[in-house]
């Protein structure tokens, strides 16, 4: 949910990946430890994260919105497709490397499918054939193979993270496809269209998170842990099924307005 959340700003790549990872690192070096164990940099979490909603009301909401109201429901389904397609091949790497191999066949024959008979991915054919999705990224790949999972982290533009996220976002820039688009101009335009087509997805969700009588730093810190966790697979688990394996991070289409 929130991962995807949260998405991936690749579109402002490596200056704050870098900025990030340093401060987790010194966050392991000790600072003051706030009431929850698993967010010892709360304080700080908490300044990021407003200044992340403010960032969101001036540039990202307005920006998704306008998105919705200008672009009909077909096409807004198209682009969906296109970047959950692109998705799927480092989706498909990520299962590899966890070992998840019926997961990983899955995931190849999604972005073989979708890319051949489904107009570069525009179409979903293999969701109407059957074709399980079966999101995967580098922190759960780390995750898999017993990287603790670090601190709560709220970065700068990116959002909620771990130290073991953070540490793993370089990679998965690396792996996603955008980011051997050339030209450059081409590659910031498509990045900048996922961010503003991912937002829009949570146009609704988010909404119901402003009205609600909650803390919002808790709800989403605690509900992004939860699913982090939920998502990373052990051998135990099988491949028969897994909380969260199939979800799609925000990219169904929502048709409400």
């Amino acid at each position: 949910m929130f991962r995807s959340a949260v998405p991936s700003f690749a579109l402002l790549a490596p200056w704050f990946r870098r900025f990030a990872v340093l401060l987790a690192l010194a966050a392991l070096g000790g600072c003051a430890t706030g009431p929850d164990p698993r967010d010892p940099l709360e304080p700080w979490n908490r300044r990021v994260s407003n200044f992340n909603e403010a960032a969101d009301s001036l540039v990202l909401k307005p920006a998704a919105i306008a998105y919705r109201e200008a672009v009909p429901p077909l096409a807004r389904t198209g682009v969906n497709n296109f970047f959950g397609n692109l998705a799927d091949a480092w989706s498909a790497a990520n299962t590899l490397l966890q070992l998840r191999l019926h997961h990983a066949a899955e995931n190849w024959l999604r972005f073989g499918v979708n890319t051949f008979f489904g107009l570069g991915g525009l179409l979903d054919v293999a969701t109407d054939l059957g074709i399980e999705r079966h999101r995967a990224d580098a922190g759960q790949t780390l995750g898999r193979w017993g990287v603790p999972t670090g601190p709560y982290l709220v970065l700068p533009i990116l959002g909620p993270s771990t130290v073991r996220d953070t540490v793993a976002l370089p990679a998965d820039y690396w792996g996603d496809p955008l980011s051997a688009v050339k030209p450059g101009s081409l590659q910031t335009g498509l990045q900048a269209l996922r961010i503003v087509e991912v937002r829009s997805n949570l146009l609704r969700a988010s909404s119901v998170l402003d009205n609600a009588a909650l803390d919002k730093y808790s709800f989403t810190r605690d509900a992004y842990l939860q699913r982090r966790q939920a998502l990373i697979w052990r051998p135990a688990d099988g491949e028969g099924g897994h909380e969260g394996d199939n979800a799609s991070d925000g990219d169904s289409e929502d048709f409400s307005r």
